[in-house]
Formats: C-alpha cells, structure tokens, sequence
C-alpha cells in the first residue's frame, strides 16, 4: 500500500481540519535513505488503517511546506495529533522506532 501524498492544501486539511492522528514523511524522489524508510511505512500502514494516519510530502514539490517546519535533510518524519505537531524522527530509523511514537500518540 503506498503512502497518500499530500500537497499543501491536503495537508492543512488532514492535520488542522481533520486533527487526524498521523504521521507525515517529508522526502523525496532520489534519496537513498528515503528509499529505506518509505517501504518500512508502507508496510507497517496496514496495522493502523482507521487509527493513525500515514502519508508523504514530496519535499521538491512542496518546498513550503518542507520550510515551514525548519526541515534540515531527509527523511524527516513528523508526528501530528489533533492538530499538534508532537515529535520528529529523522534520517534512517527502524520499524521499531515508528512503532514506539505511534503507540505514545494514541496512548496519550
């Protein structure tokens, strides 16, 4: 299952509008690292359908979104619930990881 990509008016739909619990990995296209992670989310999507949000932002395509998070680098993965930026994780990370910060969130 690929990751709903979001633009910037899709964004502030999901994370203000909606306070959607999620996810959001700002990335792009040629990053190799990024080619790491991306699956990694990809695969863990299925076990949290209905309960926490997962997408992408290609951060070429929307270079404004990417700076108004002050974003050094990718992959950069920030977390959102009820339309508060929670925490980051970046660079290369392990399934492990993802799964801790998803927890927390819908534990809170």
């Amino acid at each position: 299952m690929s990751l709903e990509q979001l633009n910037a008016n899709k964004f502030e739909e999901i994370i203000y509008d909606n306070l959607e619990a999620c996810l959001v990995i700002f990335s792009r296209k040629d990053c190799h690292v990024c080619k790491e992670v991306v699956p990694l989310l990809e695969e863990l999507q299925p076990e949290y359908l209905d309960k926490f949000g997962f997408y992408y932002v290609d951060v070429e395509e929307e270079k404004n979104l990417y700076q108004r998070f002050s974003l050094k680098g990718v992959p950069q993965i920030l977390f959102f619930k009820e339309g508060d930026y929670q925490s980051k994780l970046a660079g290369a990370i392990d399934e492990d990881q993802v799964i801790e910060r998803i927890a927390e969130l819908l534990e809170s």
